[in-house]
């Protein structure tokens, strides 16, 4: 591609050399004086077009590259430097690292950040194994936090082969810079046989980007008593080791000791740089015990890779302290500001000792009463498993938000779909964004679609945290009013992501689902939501304008998700992961003239948000803009007319179709797709599933639409959609369903149970079941047996494992695809408590 790039670009210069020679050229052939001028004159009018259109298209690729990665104008959501301590105190410092099993960071684009790192010692031979990062693979868990305020406490289990590990955390406020911390981590055995204790390694560290000053000061045996430390941000503060503990006593271990400090090699690189200095044999020599051998950290405060004359200072400095002692044990580190303890606040005490466990406690009791005060989980008599259960899908969705900060990479839209012409992707300007995650150990990163439904959790709890979050995308708008379906910022994250998913496109959207939390605003009444509602408006107009217009149809009224794969001969049908639902099927031929059911939907809800939001702001030229827009795409004609397929007697997608297809092996190249016959013709797609239920999912359709039945018919069928675990994504009767879409793509949305549609469908059937219509009873009964399905199958799935799932099967209920996922899948909270 890239010689054929230079071949392209290399042709008119070569024309225009040509045309040179010939003008200069030697005297004309005999006869020819006239024909040659005529010549010329044609080539260079050749020479001029080529040349003007290749200038053209650069022209246009030039600034359709500049306005992709150029940040929008209007003013921010969020008041200025909204993440600062002086701001926002309470949220400076947090949890905000998802992606590893503990640690914390303050909210700033070059932030100090701290985390925790285990090993088992004498467990193997080898080097024991370094537990630093959430893993889908590494055999940990489960894990997950029992309590999380989203604010300044949590509380969090990991199960890792014999050891339990409980990490828990609160904040102090004071001073100006985010007020003290404190952890505690608790180190147990989990079977009760105490005859043969593990040796445990403790790894605590403190990473700078280079600007802050750390100065540790170490005792005896490489024990550091405390760690010094100046930035701007943080101004002056002090990190304490305190000696460790048995669990729940104020007796102290005996305890081995190792440090390490050394440049920052990189985030993504710590757990590696770590792995490999833990070479190098230590006795553990407790007083009237054996002796026991373990590896260690090299046991002194040289700065490694220093070098000559401070270098190493501008890549920051990494400090850890190895900590190694017998289970079971406590440890704490305490995190104390010093403008926390200027002036009156100098007598305060430490937060450690008994002053850290009723500080933990407190929070913990305060944490259960405001859960119930908020979901009624007790009151609308739910067991108390459940209601622990909705507990920890709140804090784990709660646990999950992480603090990002860098630069995406954005391919540029050139305004023709296929078009030969190639751009390089181009960097997007520095953004930081605060966002909930979908999974700690596999999605550790921002997705659009995904947030909106984090947020309809979050904002319950705390409406702040979600306007924050809301603030935070809005802040990612480019000038065209295009926002990233996936957000790769910082090394950290771009650590675990594969290079084809780095680069986002500026021609693909997203369901925008942020508009579910600002529907909620609208109907709560909060003035602050309403103050944060005119100050977004703005970003939220341009953000849907940019939607409806760039993903328009081939006919009025019509909507096509740009980006579908293409007709590779390996894939069964070419997925569509603009639209969510990735692998879901779509017509078998992707083409122009595809009429996408969701997206309509999507455009439809969107509009009469932003219309309703409109008027109540008096945004009255927004309102004379969409009200037409809204209006028309309520009207029930027009979505019949669009997408009712009377031949399958549901709402369904129009394209370019034929069922006729199948994956077959065909060595050596493996299964490829064979198209037989019918051939494929512009028609309506025969896939139901959860696309085909999108009218009544956003509760488009009038309570006495006659659409309405034959949906409800197709969601109760368990021949279709209905399962004892909640609603399929595809029909058990598909051709599609359970099937692969190549020899290494298993099935995806093609019959798993998804929390995020089957909580829609909840809200949609509660919404039904309360308006007076022909369908009323039959939807508040459906309601009422789908609800006991997912939460019931969700809780028993959460018994079995420990974990939240990214999806569930339609056959046996089991938990399926990514673990933990505390992401949408804690929307069960929601449907344990009605809350729609």
């Amino acid at each position: 591609m890239a010689r054929g790039e230079r071949r392209r670009r290399g042709t008119p210069a070569e024309g225009a050399r040509i045309a040179e020679r010939v003008v200069r050229g030697g005297p004309a052939r005999r006869g020819g004086a006239a024909r040659g001028a005529v010549g010329r004159a044609a080539l260079g009018v050749v020479v001029l077009s080529l040349a003007l259109g290749l200038s053209g298209f650069w022209l246009l690729a030039w600034h359709r590259v500049r306005r992709a990665v150029t940040l929008h104008s209007a003013p921010s959501a969020l008041p200025p430097d909204s993440s600062s301590p002086a701001v926002a105190p309470d949220l400076f410092w947090g949890t905000y690292r998802p992606h590893v099993y503990f640690g914390m960071k303050t909210r700033s684009p070059k932030p100090l950040l701290t985390g925790l790192m285990w090993a088992q010692q004498g467990a193997t031979a080898g080097t024991p194994k370094l537990r630093h990062t959430c893993e889908q693979g590494d055999g940990v868990g489960p894990y997950g936090w029992e309590f999380h305020d989203g604010l300044s406490f949590g509380r969090q289990h990991i199960q890792d082969g014999a050891l339990r590990l409980t990490t828990e955390f609160v904040k102090r406020p004071g001073g100006q810079h985010g007020g003290d911390w404190s952890w505690r981590v608790t180190v147990e055995p989990q079977a009760s046989d105490t005859s043969a204790l593990p040796l445990v390694s403790l790894f605590f560290y403190v990473v700078t980007d280079g600007k802050e000053v750390l100065v540790p000061e170490v005792g005896a045996k490489g024990q550091l008593k405390f760690i010094s430390g100046h930035s701007s941000e943080l101004g002056d503060f002090r990190f304490t080791l305190m000696p460790p503990t048995h669990p729940g006593d104020t007796a102290p271990k005996y305890s081995s000791y190792n440090v390490f400090w050394s440049s920052n090699p990189g985030l993504p690189l710590l757990t590696e740089m770590v792995k490999s200095r833990l070479r190098s044999w230590f006795q553990h020599r407790p007083p009237g015990a054996s002796p026991e051998r373990y590896l260690g950290l090299p046991g002194s405060l040289k700065w490694e890779e220093r070098g000559p004359s401070g270098q190493g200072q501008g890549q920051g400095q990494f400090l850890i302290q190895q900590v190694t002692l017998k289970v079971p044990f406590s440890v704490e580190l305490v995190f104390e500001s010093g403008s926390a303890r200027a002036g009156e606040r100098q007598a305060l005490a430490q937060l450690a000792g008994s002053l850290l466990t009723q500080a933990l406690e407190s929070h913990a009791e305060a944490f259960r009463e405001r859960f119930e005060k908020t979901f009624q989980l007790k009151k609308k008599g739910l067991s108390s498993e459940e209601q622990v259960l909705g507990q920890a899908a709140l804090s784990g969705l709660l646990g999950g938000i992480g603090y990002f900060y860098g630069q995406g990479l954005v391919l540029a839209d050139m305004g023709v779909e296929g078009s030969e012409q190639k751009v390089d992707p181009a960097l997007f300007p520095p953004v930081p964004l605060f966002t909930a995650v979908p999974s700690r150990s596999f999605f550790p990163r921002g997705f659009l679609w995904d947030e909106g439904f984090h947020q309809l959790v979050v904002q319950r709890w705390d409406p702040r945290l979600t306007r924050e979050a809301l603030g935070h995308w809005l802040g990612l708008l480019n000038a065209d009013g295009w926002i990233g379906r996936e957000q790769v910022l910082g090394d950290e994250a771009r650590a675990r992501v594969p290079p084809e998913f780095l680069v986002q496109r500026a021609a693909h959207a997203n369901p925008p689902t942020l508009l579910l939390p600002v529907a909620h605003m609208l109907e709560g009444g909060d003035p602050a939501d309403f103050a944060f509602l005119r100050r977004a408006f703005p970003r939220l107009h341009a953000w849907f304008s940019w939607l409806y217009k760039s993903q328009a149809g081939p006919v009025p009224l019509s909507y096509r998700w740009r980006g579908r794969d293409p007709a590779l001969p390996t894939l069964l049908n070419p997925k569509t992961l603009p639209s969510g639902l990735d692998d879901y099927p779509r017509a078998s031929h992707p083409s122009a003239s595809e009429r996408h059911l969701d997206l309509r939907c999507w455009v439809a809800l969107g509009a009469r948000v932003l219309v309703r939001l409109a008027e109540q702001l008096g945004e009255a030229e927004a309102a004379a803009e969409l009200g037409p827009l809204a209006a028309s795409l309520e009207a029930e004609e027009s979505l019949d007319e669009l997408h009712w397929a009377p031949e399958l007697g549901v709402f369904a997608d129009f394209g370019n179709h034929t069922k006729a297809v199948q994956l077959k092996p065909r060595p050596p190249q493996g299964l490829v797709r064979v198209v037989g016959r019918p051939h494929p013709r512009l028609q309506y797609v025969d896939a139901l599933g959860y696309v085909s239920l999108f009218p009544m999912l956003l509760r488009l359709l009038d309570p006495n639409s006659s659409r309405l039945g034959p949906l409800l018919d197709v969601l109760a069928d368990s021949r279709h959609l209905w399962s004892p675990f909640g609603l399929r994504s595809l029909a058990a009767s598909s051709p599609f369903y359970g099937q692969r879409n190549s020899e290494h793509d298993p099935p995806y949305w093609r019959g798993a149970v998804w929390l995020n549609v089957n909580y829609l469908a909840l809200g949609a059937l509660y919404h039904y079941g309360h308006l007076e219509g022909p369908h009323r009873a039959r939807a508040a009964k459906l309601h009422s047996e789908l609800r006991a399905n997912v939460v019931g199958n969700v809780w028993r799935q959460y018994q079995a494992t420990g974990f939240l799932w990214e999806q569930y099967s339609d056959r046996d209920g089991r938990g399926m695809g990514c673990r933990p996922f505390q992401g949408w899948t804690s929307l069960v909270l929601l449907a344990m408590a009605e809350d729609y």
